[in-house]
């Protein structure tokens, strides 16, 4: 039988900002460990990293819960994906001169998080 594939993922969806902002805090922490990710986006200076952070614990949260027999710490975790889709676009009006109307967009998006148990490297002496 085939061994177990350490994965789990969390989502956060319809999440009330512009996917474009998101992503920037996406991209800081993709491939990090969890521990660092987390460390990471506490320093960082962006509101989105509250979200960001809060997806990656829910993850780690979920890989636990999954495989309760094994010992998974942060340090052993990495983030195996993260990536910003776009959610719905909320169209709203600003009055304007002269009887003119502009459009809003209040964009919302959806992250996902994969986080993976890192595999123990071997070392091969040629």
């Amino acid at each position: 039988m085939e061994t177990p594939l350490f994965e789990a993922k969390a989502v956060q969806r319809h999440l009330r900002k512009a996917p474009r902002k998101v992503r920037l805090v996406a991209d800081a922490v993709r491939g990090e460990r969890v521990d660092r990710a987390l460390t990471k986006l506490s320093f960082l200076n962006k509101s989105s990293a509250v979200d960001v952070a809060k997806v990656i614990k829910s993850a780690s949260a979920n890989i636990r819960d999954k495989f309760e027999e094994e010992r998974l710490d942060n340090d052993l975790l990495f983030i195996k994906e993260i990536f910003v889709d776009e959610g719905v676009t909320l169209k709203r009006i600003q009055p304007a001169p002269q009887g003119r109307a502009h459009r809003i967009n209040k964009r919302s998006c959806h992250i996902t998080v994969v986080v993976a148990k890192r595999e123990e490297e071997t070392v091969t002496e040629e």
